[in-house]
């Protein structure tokens, strides 16, 4: 995971200029990539009002990946809402020219949106950031860690190579790849471009990988300024993915071949490389039919292996198989806002069940029954015929999760003893003060100060009921609860805070050792040229012994500090998710 992040992170300094974004030829070409032009109506819903932490975020992710000029474009957007280029410019005091090449690096990316503006056919294309786009930038190298762990090295690269691009085109995605294995390869050795082919062939079966929307239905509306933009008014939805009846089809591509070595010689003739893979691509029949990375079908996988590893540690490995075999039939089919999966009969999860796990069919109705019957309720029974028809109980499983890692916190922070009152509250709903100290079984100034500590923090409720209009103390109930959701966004909103607080610790770091690391970079350079080149050993200990040992030993420091700070950053994000799908399921119930 670390391994992929900070791959990653080289990648998109490499692939952008020092302060606005990709190179030249990437810019002139995501100008005129479909994205560009399906993109170019919104509805007009109502816009989800960002938090500051959000915005801060979102800020530090924009300046990591694509330079300075690319995060103030983009965070004056997401505070601003809706603008036009020219508002852009003159309210961040940037040149036109540098907030050209930013919205297109945003638009390639999908982090913003446009349409027409709000004043009606004719006025000016207005530009809106998309905060929900630039948050999953975090969550890019867990991305890639599964596709390398479902897929291998081919898939993720694959996954890689279109997350660094915003989108590419079939035939493009798999040369580069072919490209980039051959060069890792043994000399010789090459990459051949029908394997690369094979597993971009099953990352689109899988829907981890889907065509943008198609370019035709919307083409016409791409100049906001000429005559036909009065025939489509700004209301109507743009087209998502989903829409398009050819989203996870594959077109009819001929490529044969295997990857090319890189040499040290082609730095230099980059124009003319890109020219003649423009031209490739046009030679292969895929021109204009262009794949993004399905986010939604990735948290739909990492929130089947949340359900799975909770069954396995609540119950049982067989359990916790029995549920992945149920999740796994019902992946594709099962839409990412579902409160449950498919039905299932119990002789359709029999058949499906891997080799190695031989039980008989009694067996297998006694654990669906068990986990029919736990109070987490993560499996339902919906029928009787097949032996029983049984589902997935998602939304019910999400707020489980949700609820137990609002316990954790509290217990984390506050102690067992704290924790045992939240979980009463959370089980009870309503209690006064005298029923927590009983039931809890904490004595009377203890049991108080936690809760006024837990209501000081809000994760805690306290509502009064009067018995009269006048609500004197004397006669009113003080009832203590926890309300979950609430609760879950106060936490979600505090991983925001922890988030952007660790990848500043990181941004600091880097920059009080800038020159320390590139000497280390400028050492490994040379060293790699001198191996390449068949040097002597004596050679390559003098080039290292140019890092002296108190260099060498703050430089183990660093990368020990700054990869546990990577760490860290994923473990929060795995949290961030279980809060947001929680969050995301109570809305579409």
């Amino acid at each position: 995971m670390r391994g992929n992040r900070r791959s990653l992170r080289h990648l998109s300094q490499n692939s952008t200029n020092s302060d606005v974004g990709p190179p030249t030829h990437q810019r002139v070409r995501s100008a005129g990539s479909p994205s560009c032009i399906i993109q170019t109506l919104w509805a007009k819903k109502p816009i989800k009002k960002m938090t500051a932490q959000e915005v801060r975020l979102c800020g530090l992710l924009l300046q990591e990946h694509f330079g300075e000029v690319v995060e103030r474009i983009g965070t004056h957007l997401l505070r601003g809402g809706a603008q036009n280029l020219r508002t852009i410019a003159n309210e961040t005091n940037t040149p036109l020219d540098l907030v050209k090449k930013s919205l297109c690096v945003l638009v390639q990316h999908g982090v913003c949106d446009f349409g027409s503006g709000r004043r009606g056919p004719g006025s000016p294309v207005e530009y809106r950031g998309n905060c929900e786009r630039v948050l999953r930038i975090l969550r890019y190298p867990r991305y890639i860690y599964t596709a390398k762990t479902l897929y291998g090295d081919t898939g993720e690269l694959i996954v890689e190579e279109v997350l660094q691009r915003g989108h590419m085109t079939m035939s493009n995605t798999v040369k580069t790849v072919a490209d980039r294995l051959t060069h890792n390869m043994e000399e010789g050795r090459s990459m051949e471009y029908s394997e690369v082919v094979s597993s971009f062939s099953k990352l689109v079966e899988t829907h981890f990988l889907q065509r943008c929307p198609p370019v035709a239905e919307t083409a016409t509306a791409a100049p906001s300024a000429t005559p036909a933009t009065h025939r489509t008014p700004a209301s109507v939805t743009p087209p998502t993915a989903e829409s398009n009846p050819d989203c996870y089809k594959l077109p009819p591509v001929t490529l044969t071949g295997r990857g090319k070595r890189r040499r040290s010689s082609d730095d230099g003739e980059e124009p003319g490389g890109v020219k003649k893979a423009k031209m490739d691509s046009e030679s292969c029949g895929d021109e204009g039919i262009y794949w993004q990375v399905n986010f939604e079908r990735f948290h739909q996988h990492f929130r089947d292996q949340a359900i799975i590893s909770a069954v396995a540690s609540k119950l049982d490995q067989t359990s916790s198989e029995i549920v992945r075999t149920m999740l796994r039939m019902s992946e594709v089919t099962t839409t990412p806002t579902a409160a449950y999966t498919q039905p299932l009969s119990a002789n359709e999860i029999f058949r499906s069940l891997p080799p190695n796990y031989s039980i008989s069919r009694p067996i297998l109705d006694q654990y669906l029954s068990l986990l029919v019957d736990d109070p987490m309720e993560f499996v339902g029974k919906s029928g009787d015929s097949g032996g029983g028809m049984y589902v997935v109980n998602l939304h019910r499983a999400l707020a489980n999760l949700a609820r137990a890692t609002l316990e954790s916190v509290v217990q984390e922070r506050f102690g067992s003893r704290s924790a045992r009152i939240f979980r009463l509250l959370l089980r009870k709903r309503h209690l006064e003060q005298k029923q927590v100290e009983d039931f809890a079984m904490i004595p009377a100034k203890e049991a108080k100060d936690m809760l006024y500590t837990l209501l000081s923090e809000n994760l805690v409720q306290l509502q009064e009921i009067p018995k009269t209009p006048d609500h004197a103390p004397s006669r009113t109930f003080y009832l203590y609860t926890v309300n979950q959701l609430p609760t879950a966004r106060l936490l979600l909103q505090h991983c925001y805070k922890t988030v952007a607080n660790l990848i500043e610790r990181r941004l600091f770091e880097t920059k009080e050792n800038k020159r320390l690391l590139e000497k280390s970079q400028r050492i490994e350079a040379i060293l790699a040229s001198l191996q390449a080149s068949g040097a002597e050993p004596e050679q390559l200990t003098e080039v290292e012994e140019m890092i002296t040992a108190p260099e060498r030993q703050q430089l183990e420091a660093l990368r020990h500090h700054i990869n546990k700070l990577d760490s860290t950053e994923n473990q929060v994000d795995e949290t961030i998710f279980l809060l947001e799908s929680y969050i995301i399921s109570t809305k579409s119930k």
